[in-house]
């Protein structure tokens, strides 16, 4: 299944599931959750590969709170399933990666890596407004 093939994928079965999916100019597929702007990945080179993200929901302003951003990261990783909370360019990030055989596979497992992603976000900012 070619790179195209797979964003196509993406976008109907997004959009059979109530979302309003859109491919930005990145060639990624872009849909809003709960709020917040959520981005899917085609690798060209490997079909099986998929990415969902969530992007730059909190923003890293000072050197201070860049070192709180990077232990809170690390600390929602390890306390959630499957999803990775990362700091890129100032801003916290969520994310699954995984393969996916057949590439289809990844509609049995969208809503729960969604879920994943945001149980890892709200781990990240708990953290983060802890002072401790």
């Amino acid at each position: 299944m070619t790179k195209a093939e797979r964003v196509e994928m993406y976008l109907n079965y997004l959009k059979e599931e109530g979302f309003s999916p859109k491919i930005d100019n990145d060639g990624d597929v872009m849909f809003r959750y709960e709020g917040g702007n959520y981005y899917i990945t085609a690798d060209e080179q490997d079909e099986a590969y998929f990415r969902i993200m969530y992007p730059s929901f909190w923003s890293v302003e000072t050197e201070e709170e860049r070192k709180r951003a990077v232990h809170a990261s690390v600390a929602a990783s390890a306390e959630t399933k499957v999803a990775k909370v990362y700091i890129s360019h100032g801003k916290a990030v969520a994310a699954v990666e995984m393969f996916c055989t057949p590439p289809d596979v990844f509609k049995r497992v969208l809503m729960r890596t969604l879920s994943a992603m945001q149980t890892g976000a709200a781990k990240f900012r708990e953290k983060m407004k802890d002072p401790a």
